[in-house]
Order: C-alpha cells, then sequence, then structure tokens
C-alpha cells in the first residue's frame, strides 16, 4: 500500500511539472490519470478511455517524459495505457489511423447562431448514418469548428454503433493513396476499401482541384456510397458553388444532401466558447476574463484557444492565479505594449527565432527541409495574420508567387491537422504574433 501511495503521489508531482513543461496541452482530466505501476525504469499511466491515452502518447509524452526524469533524477520512461479496453476496441474501428481527440465532442461543442445547422446536422447523421442529410457538406473559413465536428461525429457514432466502419481521412490523403494504389497496381483494393465502408468522411475537399483522375475516381466512390445508402460527410472552404475547377457533376451531387455553413462566432458565442475551453483545461477564470479575450479576440476558435493558452502559461510563470492584469499582459493590453499593426517582419523575425534558423535563409532560394518548413509557416501565418496579398507575402519570402504561398498554406493547415506536436507550437506562435507578444 506503501509503494502504491508513493508512485501515486511520484505521479502527482510529474502532472504538476508537466503543465509548467507544456501549458499548451494541459486538460483538466489530466486529474483523472492513475499510476498503475512503476518498474524497471517504467512508469505505466492509466487514461480514461483509449481516446485521452492517444492523445497523451502523441502530444504529451516528451513533457511527462521529461517531468518524470526531471523529478527523479534517473532515466525513466513513461507509457500510457487506456483503463477501459471496450472503449479502445471501439476507438480501433476507426480506419486510416485517424486519431480522435478526446476534446472533440458534441458535449464540448458550444452551440450558437453561427453553427447551429452545422452542429444539428452532425448530431442527426452520427445517430443514423445514411439515413439523413446524405451528403453532409459542411464549408467555413479554418478554424471554425469542422474538425471539431467530424471528431464528434466519429464518437458519437462509435459509441451509438459499435462496428461502424468509419473512413475518415483529408483529400490530400485520399488523392495520395489512389495515386500509391495505381503505381502498385492495387486500385481495386483501394476502390473495394473506400466502396464498402458505414462512413466516409474526406476534409478539405477543394483539395480535388485540377486533378482529374482524383475526380473521375472520387465520382465513383460517391456514386458507390450513395446508392448504398452509405453516409458521406464532406468539408471545404467554401460553398460547392465555389469550387473551381472542379467537374460540375460532382459540385451538384455535393448538394445533393444538406449544405451548411459555419461562420464566425458571435461575441457571446466567443464568451462561451472561451469558457468551455477552461472548463476541458481545468483554469478557473475570474469574472471578466472570458468577455476580456472575446473582446479581443474576433477571428475564430483557434485564436480563442491560443489566447487562453497564453494567458495560463504568463500565469503559471507568475506562479499566479489567472488575474484580470495577468489577463491583459497576456493580450497586450499594457501599456508597455502599446498596439501596432503586425507586419510579415515581424512573423519572420518570430518564426526564426522559434526554428532557430536565420532570417535570410528564410528569404533565400534554399529549399533544404529545415528552411522550407518555417518558410512555409511564415506564408501561413502572413495570410492569416495580416492583410497583405498573397504577392507580397512571397515577396518578403525570396520573391515566391501566389501559387506557392497557397501550396504552403494548404501544407501547414493540412500539418496542423494531422501532426499534434506540430498543432501545439504553431498554436504558441499564433498567440504571440496575434497578441503582440
Amino acid at each position: 500500500m506503501a509503494k502504491a501511495q508513493e508512485t501515486n503521489q511520484l505521479l502527482e508531482n510529474i502532472v504538476e511539472r508537466a503543465k509548467a513543461i507544456d501549458p499548451v496541452n494541459v486538460r483538466k482530466w489530466f486529474e483523472d490519470l492513475v499510476a498503475e505501476d512503476f518498474d524497471g525504469g517504467v512508469l505505466r499511466i492509466g487514461c480514461p478511455d483509449a481516446a485521452t491515452a492517444q492523445y497523451l502518447q502523441d502530444r504529451c509524452l516528451a513533457s511527462f517524459t521529461q517531468a518524470a526524469q526531471n523529478i527523479t533524477g534517473h532515466l525513466v520512461s513513461v507509457q500510457f495505457c487506456a483503463r477501459d479496453a471496450g472503449i479502445a476496441a471501439v476507438a480501433a474501428t476507426v480506419q486510416n489511423e485517424v486519431k480522435l481527440h478526446p476534446d472533440y465532442t458534441f458535449d464540448s461543442f458550444v452551440v450558437g447562431p453561427c453553427n447551429r445547422l452545422a452542429h444539428a446536422s452532425c448530431v442527426a447523421v452520427s445517430q443514423s448514418p445514411g439515413a439523413i442529410y446524405n451528403p453532409l457538406f459542411l464549408y467555413g473559413n479554418s478554424g471554425l469548428g469542422k474538425t471539431h465536428l467530424l471528431h464528434a461525429v466519429c464518437h458519437d457514432g462509435l459509441r451509438t454503433t459499435p462496428g461502424l466502419a468509419v473512413q475518415f481521412l483529408s483529400c490530400e490523403a485520399f488523392v495520395n493513396e489512389f495515386i500509391n494504389a495505381i503505381q502498385k497496381g492495387q486500385l481495386s483494393d483501394f476502390q473495394n476499401l473506400y466502396r464498402s465502408v458505414d462512413v466516409l468522411i474526406i476534409d478539405d475537399v477543394q483539395f480535388l482541384r485540377e486533378r482529374e483522375q482524383s475526380q473521375e475516381e472520387f465520382f465513383h466512390t460517391f456514386n458507390a456510397l450513395y446508392n448504398n445508402r452509405r453516409q458521406i460527410i464532406l468539408t471545404a472552404d467554401c460553398a460547392p458553388t465555389e469550387l473551381q475547377a472542379l467537374e460540375e457533376r460532382l459540385i451538384s451531387r455535393f448538394k445533393w444532401g444538406l449544405v451548411a455553413r459555419l461562420d464566425a462566432p458571435s461575441y457571446e458565442t466567443r464568451i462561451a466558447i472561451v469558457k468551455k475551453k477552461a472548463g476541458l483545461r481545468g483554469l478557473e477564470l475570474p469574472d471578466g476574463v472570458a468577455e476580456l479575450i472575446a473582446e479581443h479576440v474576433k477571428n475564430n476558435i483557434r485564436e480563442l484557444e491560443g489566447a487562453l493558452t497564453v494567458i495560463y502559461a504568463m500565469a503559471r510563470a507568475a506562479s499566479s492565479a489567472i488575474t484580470m492584469e495577468i489577463a491583459r499582459q497576456a493580450l497586450g493590453f499594457q501599456e508597455s505594449l502599446s498596439a501596432k499593426t503586425l507586419s510579415m517582419g515581424d512573423i519572420i523575425a518570430t518564426v526564426a527565432e522559434a526554428f532557430d534558423t536565420r532570417i535570410t535563409d528564410l528569404q533565400s532560394k534554399k529549399r533544404s527541409q529545415s528552411i522550407a518548413l518555417p518558410r512555409q509557416v511564415c506564408m501561413y501565418l502572413g495570410r492569416t495574420l495580416t492583410r497583405h496579398s498573397l504577392e507580397e507575402i512571397g515577396g518578403h519570402l525570396g520573391g515566391r508567387d501566389h501559387s506557392t504561398v497557397l501550396h504552403a498554406c494548404g501544407k501547414v493547415e493540412q500539418m496542423y491537422k494531422t501532426e499534434p506536436e506540430f498543432r501545439g507550437r504553431l498554436d504558441v506562435l499564433m498567440a504571440r504574433l496575434s497578441n503582440g507578444l
């Protein structure tokens, strides 16, 4: 018993240290973690379910390992395991190794005038796949909750219909798998895989633009699923009628079911989102802080999360609870941080520091991966946080043309969705830049 108590106390200390190391990924359910055992230099941590175990494995392994080694003074390794084998088995039925985010559920989604139709349609689809709103087409700018709803559909559908076969992937991944199948002579296997599922979810379908052979394949996949009453869910950054360079027969099919738009959240909805996000992280916000964030950040949910992260990080650095003064400081409301227009120079300098590279390299013609990725991040941040045209953004980065900038933005958005470590890194950068820190 004494050893178990010591191990649990060790875990509590590790969790607190991990929170300080990586404030971006802190969640309230960290309190529900338990120490399964600590033997042979390996600490096994039990998690509420498979989704939380996967979240910790993807996003928090480095911070928990560092915390464990700092506290014990030894080379300790950390393993995360789900305590509910049933949930783990259900989660495993999502194909393509989609890692469902534990936060992205219907319960944690804040409904407002900006997204009411999209939310209601996703709930209906998760309860009766293929029977209503087929296909379901969601569209809106980045950071408004499309990905959250897709994950929520999977969570709810798998919970209510055990054994549901779901394929959930980006359009780019669909195209790449199609190309690989052709190269390997495995096209029939590819077609059997995607035409026999219960639910097919394709994110960012605008990626099909100007890919004629992929459009042809997707057309036949769509028809096969639709005729068999299998659910199809698609997302894009614009309405079907605005998807240029797509075949008209595809566009018409996208409109067969329900098309729902997600808009930027209103002030009241932003307040509710901030409070919900704070609750998920176990943060107590004093009166007025949520309103302060909602007033300061107006574009999208991702920036609201970034602002909350910066406030939390500053409070921890000051060994203080979150206060209005800390919130004002974090949001750049101090008199010493007078408001200024964000420039490409600010972005390039901040990214160069974060990626440990030189500004001159980012503005050069070099194409090595160590330079290309931070350069693409600069382009994405320039498009997201400034009013510069694509040509102006490219001009600041070695004279790249607008198509190069568009490609870079698409790649960064895709990495943000699929690579948790990169997502956390970009969140911090966006928070620093958008809040003038």
